[in-house]
Parts: C-alpha cells; structure tokens; sequence
C-alpha cells in the first residue's frame, strides 16, 4: 500500500502537470486563436514550443522588430496589390501606346509607340509596354516629376515627357557668324553632292559630332562601313549629316515650297539657324514625317545607339523627328 505521504506526492505531481498543460493550451488559445489539438484529439505538447510559448515575455505583436501574423499577411496582400496594379497598368499602356488620342504641331497624333525608345530611355528600363516592370518603372519616374504613381503613360504623364524633352534643346537661337561654322567634308554627307552653302555646321557641334562618329564606329555591333583610318566609308550611309546650318531666308524658301508642312515640319525659328542642329541619317526616307517611315527609323540599330549614347557627345534629340539632334553640351 501507498502511504499517505506516497499518495500527496502523486497528487502533486498530477496537479502541476495538469496546469502546465491547460497553461500551454491557454497561451497556444491566445496567440494563434486556435486550441492546443483539434476537438476530440488528445493534445501533444512537444519539447521544442512548449518553453518558447512560456519563456516568451514579449508578445510578437509588440515586439520591436517583430512582424505579427496579421502584419505578414497585410504585407503579402499589399505586394499583390501592387503586382495586380502594375500588370493592369501594362494592360493599359498596351493599349495606349497604339490609340491614345493627342495633338501636336496642329496635327493629330494617335499612340505613343513611335517614342518608346526615348521613353524606355527617360524612366530607365528596357521593359516592354505591355510588361509589369515598364509600369513600375514608369510610376517611379510619374514620382520624380510629381505626377500620381500609377504606372499608365496616359496623356497627362505624356504631355509631361514631352515638356522634358523639349526643354533640353537649344535655347539660344543666336545666329552665328562666319568664323563660328566650318565647311563639313563631302564625305560627311548624306548627300555629297549637296550645295556649299548648305554643307556648314557650327564648329564645336561638328567637332562633337566627329566624337560622337568614333564611337560609333567602334561598336562592332553597328556593323557600320568604315575606312582603313577608321572613318564612315563613303558607301556607308547610316549617320552620315543630311542637313545642318541652314540661314534663315533658305528656311523661308523651304515652307514657301511645303506650305503645308505645319510646325512640327518647318519651324519658323529653327534651331537649324544655329548651325548646332544635325540631321542625321538613322534609314527610311531620310526626313520625312510620315508615321510609317518614322516607324521604321526608331527600330534601326543606328538610331537605337543615338537614343542611348548621343548624349555623352552633348546631344539631345528632338522626339518627334527620329533623325533631328541639337548640340547642347550643357543641357
């Protein structure tokens, strides 16, 4: 027989083991929500919870650089937010950059997928329209300028792109004198046969411009045509100038010419007056302002090239002609 001393200590223990358990569950109850085993299952403690769930003197919903449950879970919801946000957006500028509806230079303008090139270049990525990282990187850009962060190119984030393009060109329009242009050699030229009168360009902007060709030239993956000296060969026509200088009465005689070219074909005040304004051959026909040829000209490997490295030279591009780019070493 148990004596009675024998008999209190098992109660004891049975006591203490009852609590520890039903203590367990309790705090299992409090922070999960959940009881120790599901109705109608014994109840398993292990060694491993057990002394974290009662050692624990700091709740994880208050513990400094914790995450709760409920905290997680919002962050996991939010990313998806953020992901089904981007993807609708792209769905959005898939469709945008073919239909939406603008005006400029008095001309109607449908899509902006002429300028993907430049605007890939702008918000920094070589995504797609139609991909979720373009939208992302696009609403970053949408930040820095101060416009709602949603990642669609509509017409106000366009009206704003080109605001930012236009306001890198030349602004002094200074005309220059004799002793600030030099002649361009013929082989130079788009078209050799081109007058003298028209074959001159401002000083630093062709010095520039000759820098700018080297580089070219050495990018193997232009495949450009090039002499044994290292220059564009005369067979080779990507690059080469089409027009520069040009005076102010030549300009007038070419809108009297194409009375219907509008602004955006003949400016009145252009900077081509600076002698500091290139055209470029980049293919297509070489200045002309038809969708379709300008369509095949911003694919070209050439023109591809300018968009991301003409201005380390100090040129900027005029967005609505592919082949058009202004010296402005400090832009």
């Amino acid at each position: 027989m148990r004596t009675p001393r024998l008999r209190h200590k098992v109660l004891l223990i049975a006591l203490v083991s009852f609590l520890t358990v039903s203590g367990v569950a309790a705090i299992v109850r409090l922070q999960t929500g959940r009881p120790l085993a599901e109705p109608g299952l014994p109840a398993v403690v292990t060694a491993s919870p057990a002394p974290a769930l009662v050692s624990s003197n700091i709740s994880p919903e208050t513990s400094e650089g914790a995450a709760s449950p409920a905290s997680l879970s919002s962050s996991a919801e939010g990313q998806t937010e953020n992901e089904q946000q981007f993807e609708q957006a792209a769905q959005q500028n898939a469709e945008l950059q073919n239909n939406l509806s603008w005006t400029f230079g008095g001309k109607q303008q449908k899509g902006w997928y002429l300028y993907i090139p430049l605007i890939r270049h702008l918000i920094g990525t070589e995504s797609s329209p139609q991909e979720a990282a373009f939208a992302l990187a696009l609403s970053r850009w949408q930040r820095s300028v101060g416009l709602p962060p949603n990642g669609v190119l509509d017409n106000t984030t366009l009206a704003v792109m080109i605001t930012t393009w236009q306001s890198r060109r030349i602004k002094d329009k200074a005309y220059p004198s004799p002793d600030q242009l030099v002649m361009i050699p013929t082989s130079d030229l788009y078209d050799p046969m081109r007058p003298e009168e028209l074959r001159k360009a401002e000083t630093e902007a062709y010095a520039a411009y000759k820098r700018m060709m080297a580089a070219a030239v050495a990018d193997k993956s232009l495949k450009l045509a090039v002499t044994g000296s290292g220059e564009l060969a005369a067979s080779e026509k990507y690059l080469k100038i089409v027009s520069a200088f040009r005076s102010r009465e030549y300009q007038e005689q070419l809108r009297k010419q194409s009375p219907n070219a509008g602004r955006a074909g003949l400016a009145v005040n252009s900077p081509h007056f600076t002698g500091r304004a290139l055209d470029l051959y980049v293919g297509g026909e070489p200045v002309s302002t038809e969708d379709s040829n300008r369509a095949i000209q911003v694919q070209t490997k050439v023109y591809l090239w300018l968009v991301k490295n003409a201005e380390r030279f100090g040129f900027r591009p005029y967005f609505y002609e592919p082949w058009h780019w202004e010296y402005v070493p400090n832009g």
